[in-house]
């Protein structure tokens, strides 16, 4: 069954960046699930994934604009040290987690001063060209509950 708009995709994904350095590697826990048409996965993953069927093993790599948009200078925002989570002491470079208006999000510490934390707010993999290793496990039509609310359900995608 080719992967088209409305069905539920199974993978296991490794991602790393134009220099080779390993990044997220979802092999060892569950696959990830995902509604196709749906922007589930970045938008260059999810145009690689159209046609291919349950078994396909292969590579693409995928431009910023595609994957996780250019990195944006003005992105740089100060907070209340209060509000990072994820850990204790913060120091430059450590990811911690933000809530928003939009939900949790996660940033990067770039500066830490006594109260306050300047964290920039583009995804850690903006601006970075991204060569994703995707194994489709298994491709099944989504349930009408999934095709409601926009995601897949059950292991590796919403519960």
């Amino acid at each position: 069954m080719p992967i088209e708009k409305n069905q539920v995709v199974l993978f296991h994904y490794s991602v790393s960046d134009d220099e080779g350095n390993a990044i997220e590697n979802s092999r060892g826990g569950e696959p990830n699930a995902y509604l196709h048409g749906h922007g589930g996965v970045v938008q260059g993953l999810e145009e690689a994934m159209e046609g291919r069927e349950a078994g396909d093993i292969f590579s693409v790599t995928i431009a910023p604009e595609k994957a996780y948009g250019p990195r944006r200078p003005d992105a740089i925002q100060r907070v209340p040290i209060k509000h990072l989570m994820g850990a204790k002491r913060w120091k430059a470079g450590m990811i911690a987690q933000v809530q928003t208006e939009q939900g949790p999000r996660h940033v990067v510490v770039a500066k830490v001063g006594h109260k306050f934390a300047d964290v920039d707010t583009n995804h850690p993999m903006a601006g970075k060209t991204l060569t994703f290793d995707i194994e489709i496990i298994d491709v099944r039509a989504a349930d009408p509950e999934e095709l409601a609310h926009g995601h897949a359900h059950g292991p590796g995608g919403h519960h």
